[in-house]
């Protein structure tokens, strides 16, 4: 049985991507695109280039952390947000919040194929934001 499409993109943030460039093979369509709006501005990024940061995030975390709060799915695209939480090398007893992020993506062949992701770095969300 197949999975969801709310099961592969949850799948792949939680997953052990940034430590293993078969797991990316393994969710990312070849022709992956995603266009990405940080605090440095828009980025589109391709498998090799999402590949790059997922490297660079190896080396400078002891630990990723993935806490989904969504995952929608609706006319064949899902949006999932989600908190990445990090154990840094200098501290990796401690673990804070890296980015908050919300995605889009669009799948073919059952891996992600289009995104478009927005982030902004992280802090401790209040218990009291939705009241």
């Amino acid at each position: 049985m197949a999975l969801s499409g709310k099961e592969i993109v949850e799948n792949f943030y939680t997953s052990d991507f940034y430590q293993d460039k078969e797991v990316l093979r393994e969710f990312l369509h070849p022709q992956v695109e995603l266009s990405w709006y940080g605090t440095t501005g828009l980025k589109t990024l391709n498998l090799d280039e999402i590949s790059d940061i997922s490297h660079h995030l190896a080396h400078s975390f002891e630990s990723l952390r993935a806490e989904v709060e969504n995952v929608i799915s609706e006319n064949g695209k899902t949006a999932i947000q989600f908190t990445y939480h990090v154990r840094t090398i200098e501290n990796p007893e401690e673990e804070m919040p890296l980015a908050h992020f919300m995605a889009i993506w669009e799948l073919k062949d059952d891996k992600l194929y289009r995104g478009v992701q927005i982030s902004q770095l992280g802090e401790e969300v209040s218990e009291q934001a939705w009241l």
